[in-house]
């Protein structure tokens, strides 16, 4: 190699750090809307419900019967505050109980109709108005992001948070 190659090198590099500073820019932005947007969603969901819980809620209606106990990698937090949380779901009616079969000692959740009814209704209004501002990006643009976005996510997460 030579002088002219090491610079066009460096360059490379340093666009490539640029870019990922960009990235981590847009990432910051993505996460303090999605804090907020949480927030609005769970209220719609229920006057009561917190943040916290609403993310818990979706889980298990995804992975649905679940133990609290399995939740606790997904969520990086201790058995005591999921089982706090879980505690109020369920006092909202929006999450069920019942013992394990296989454990009597262990009880799996899953989620009530009412969850399931104010989860999807918020839902629905949720890819209506994603529709909506996404209007004019092609069914190929938004195909694209979705892959791009996967792809991220895959790089950077944890077997556990699909």
């Amino acid at each position: 190699m030579n002088a002219q190659t090491d610079a066009r090198i460096d360059d490379r590099a340093d666009d490539r750090i640029d870019v990922v500073r960009e990235l981590e820019s847009e990432v910051g932005v993505l996460i303090r809307r999605i804090r907020r947007v949480i927030g609005e969603r769970a209220r719609a969901v229920h006057p009561e419900l917190l943040p916290a819980s609403y993310l818990m809620l979706a889980y298990v209606r995804d992975h649905e019967p679940i133990r609290a106990s399995a939740m606790c990698a997904v969520f990086d937090i201790d058995k005591g505050a999921i089982s706090r949380q879980v505690q109020h779901l369920i006092d909202l009616g929006l999450v069920d109980k019942q013992p394990d079969p296989e454990d009597g000692r262990a009880t799996l959740l899953s989620i009530s109709t009412e969850g399931e009814q104010r989860l999807e209704a918020v839902a629905v209004e949720r890819r209506e108005l994603l529709a909506e501002r996404l209007a004019d990006w092609s069914a190929d643009e938004l195909t694209a992001f979705s892959g791009s976005l996967r792809r991220y996510n895959d790089a950077l997460g944890i077997p556990a948070d699909r």
